[in-house]
């Protein structure tokens, strides 16, 4: 026995802790390696960014560029590039974005209206939709004597008028908006400025040649080179800052889509739930069918239970605002009236 309690004194100074210093386990029963980092909890916040309101500084842009340009456009995906590097986000892609605004017939004039926002969040399925306005995007010199229009406005500049020291401002202002309540989560801002002697808001450009389509590449270099493109660039870094700062006010999303198998034609399962019950392209849904229905006994009229048993699992290869059609990932004889359902965050 003494030698039996001489090496349990033994193990014990081996091994710190005992028993209790064994590795933790990591998820799924399969032990963690020593030193690695805990399992991350939740998930990354789903948002999109809608683009930028420009209404206060649109008579001056075309003072700047020589024509209308969509700046919101511009600010918008310089954020959103922004936002992706960071990865505290996960972020909508945009051709998704511009599908469902097309489909919804959105207004430029409701991009910075923060309960139509909320309404196309919801439809893309994130938890936080982004709006915003540019405050001021230009020279803050009175243009006194120059061509190109404009009258008392401060921000015209393009290669028309010289100033001896050039000052480019740009200032943003953005707001996170709640898709399920429109509530205003939190409010970014980003203020950028610039100034060169002897040049124009787009002096200094380096081989910068213009824009396409209506649009400016934000994210160019060259534009970026250029005074207005500095002070974009700088205000815009600030701002998302801010956004970033805010995403501990935002709660991941808990979406409960129930609906029905609506039509099975050629492999395609057809359900009769969409974009509006938070269904996404991407989505797995079980299948289930109803086995037995279970009426309370105090009124057989009434159904307190349906039990059901699995028929497999669908995903979403398509989808509108009241359908989606869906390809099998498990499972076989899918029917009409087959109950679908899944739980996401």
């Amino acid at each position: 026995m003494n030698k039996i309690l001489w090496l349990a004194v033994l193990l014990a100074l081996i091994i710190p802790g005992g028993v209790s210093a064994q590795t933790p386990a990591a998820p799924n029963g399969v032990t963690a390696a020593p030193g690695a980092p805990a399992a991350p909890t939740g998930r990354r916040k789903l948002v999109s960014v809608m683009n930028f309101d420009y209404a206060t500084v649109h008579a001056g842009v075309s003072g700047i560029f020589g024509q209308d340009v969509d700046i919101g456009k511009g600010i918008s995906d310089l954020l959103i590039n922004n936002l992706v590097k960071d990865g505290t986000y996960r972020v909508v892609n945009r051709s998704i974005m511009d599908k469902i605004l097309a489909e919804q017939n959105f207004s430029n004039s409701n991009r910075a209206d923060p309960n139509s926002a909320a309404k196309i969040g919801k439809l893309l399925g994130v938890d936080a939709i982004i709006v915003g306005s540019i405050t001021e995007f230009g020279n803050e010199t009175k243009n006194l004597g120059a061509g190109g229009g404009g009258g008392n406005w401060h921000g015209i500049g393009a290669g028309t008028f010289h100033h001896s020291n050039s000052k480019a401002n740009v200032a943003l202002t953005a707001q996170l908006v709640d898709v399920d309540t429109g509530e205003i989560l939190g409010v970014a801002e980003g203020k950028g400025q610039s100034s060169r002697s002897s040049t124009s808001m787009l002096g200094g450009g380096g081989n910068w040649h213009g824009f396409g389509a209506g649009g400016v590449d934000f994210g160019s270099s060259d534009f970026q080179s250029t005074i207005i493109g500095e002070a974009v660039k700088a205000a815009t870094d600030q701002l998302t800052t801010e956004v970033i700062a805010d995403n501990t006010k935002l709660v991941a999303r808990t979406i409960v889509v129930e609906g029905l198998v609506a039509a099975v034609d050629s492999g395609q399962i057809v359900l009769n739930v969409g974009t509006k019950d938070g269904v996404k392209v991407g989505d797995e849904l079980n299948v289930m069918r109803v086995t037995h229905e279970i009426k309370d006994p105090k009124d057989p009229t009434k159904v307190i239970r349906r039990m059901t048993s699995p028929v497999g699992v669908v995903k979403v290869t398509d989808v509108d605002e009241q359908s989606a059609v869906c390809t099998s990932v498990s499972g076989s004889g899918f029917k009409i009236g087959d109950m679908v359902k899944t739980v996401t965050q």
